[in-house]
């Protein structure tokens, strides 16, 4: 079954060579520059989704010039002493906009008065790390550009596309101009939002169609996997107390010996073959039945997503142009734009309450409010 969008790179011409010989050199020319530009605009597809209106490919050009420079250069160093961290932050961003949308919520403590029953504390976020990273990011840019010029969500999301590339992932631009929410998902809002790892793929791509996302994007999204470690209680249940049989025996025993029971407090990598790269190794770890999560392995046992796998596996540069596409599109969940929401100063922290009784009361008057 052919795969959208995977298109054959085998192309047989046997007189090439004597036409290329002949060829006057300004035919030659304008023949090289046709082709670059179409290598240019394959390259770019991606760029040309439709953006949600207050989002732009360029919006801190003016206001933050050096943003994306400055988040870079320090992530360098961060990677340089924790390469783990680039699949945590990853993660972060994904947890971020799979639950009320990429506002940055996720990044928020609970309240000190009120129940612990914030989005940071829900099960499933839980382990996520790096959020320090983000924070002193944000010192950075105040100090840079001011602490009401540049979001918390915008930046969780450039780190999140910093992760990919410093890692060996491609590159690509990310639309910007989100603002931070000002309230967190509960504890079940979060657990309803967020893809399990223990679901088959049928739930899995049940849950995701609700959020706009087809198949391939389903494939796409948990390629990122080819970087991080899970925990033993995410895979456990596939080694006991009878291992899966969609598990590759010698692969589960290795794992026996890292988690030798059930509840085992230690973790292992996501990927078999090159843990700390992104790259397309997790799809051959799935053809060879050594994916950690059944939510993983079960795309290739699913005839839906059998097929993508597969091509993914083949082919990395389908397996990244399919997945910048999904990380632009999954970036714009429900994103907050305009005078909605704020700017916050820590990104941990709600600006004053102040503000926030201010913001609400007065809508449409948040530009006064926020120069405050």
């Amino acid at each position: 079954m052919p795969i959208p969008g995977l298109k054959s790179t085998e192309h047989k011409h046997p007189s090439m060579a004597s036409k290329i010989t002949v060829m006057p050199f300004h035919t030659l020319s304008v023949t090289i520059l046709v082709v670059v530009l179409l290598v240019h605009l394959h390259g770019t597809e991606a760029q040309q989704q439709p953006l949600v209106q207050g989002l732009s490919w360029n919006y801190y050009q003016k206001s933050c010039p050096k943003l994306e420079s400055i988040i870079k250069k320090q992530l360098e160093k961060v990677f340089k002493k924790d390469v783990t961290l680039a699949a945590a932050l990853l993660r972060v961003h994904f947890h971020d906009c799979f639950v009320q949308g990429c506002d940055g919520s996720v990044l928020l403590d609970g309240s000190a008065s009120g129940p612990v029953d914030s989005e940071k504390t829900a099960p499933p976020n839980l382990s996520l790390r790096g959020y320090d990273v983000i924070e002193d990011l944000r010192s950075r840019v105040n100090k840079e550009c001011g602490s009401n010029i540049v979001s918390c969500s915008d930046i969780t999301a450039i780190v999140a596309r910093d992760a990919v590339v410093l890692t060996g992932g491609p590159q690509y631009k990310v639309p910007l101009g989100r603002r931070d929410g000002v309230t967190f998902a509960t504890r079940n809002a979060t657990l309803a939002n967020l893809p399990s790892p223990f679901v088959p793929t049928d739930t899995l791509l049940t849950n995701l169609a609700l959020k706009k996302f087809d198949a391939t994007d389903a494939v796409a999204l948990s390629g990122a996997h080819t970087i991080g470690v899970a925990h033993c209680t995410s895979f456990t249940r596939r080694l006991y107390p009878t291992q899966d049989t969609t598990m590759d025996k010698t692969y589960a025993s290795n794992l026996k010996r890292v988690c030798p029971n059930a509840n085992t407090n230690a973790t292992t990598n996501m990927d078999l073959r090159s843990p700390n790269v992104f790259d397309n190794k997790y799809f051959v770890d799935l053809m060879n039945r050594q994916a950690l999560l059944i939510s993983d392995q079960d795309l290739y046992t699913d005839k839906r997503t059998r097929s993508i796998v597969t091509s993914f596996a083949v082919n990395q540069t389908l397996f990244f142009e399919k997945f910048v596409d999904v990380m632009v599109k999954m970036g714009q969940m429900e994103v907050l734009t305009g005078k909605q929401g704020e700017i916050r100063k820590k990104c941990s922290v709600r600006n004053s309450n102040e503000l926030f009784i201010s913001s609400v009361v007065e809508g449409d008057n948040m530009d006064s409010v926020e120069s405050l």
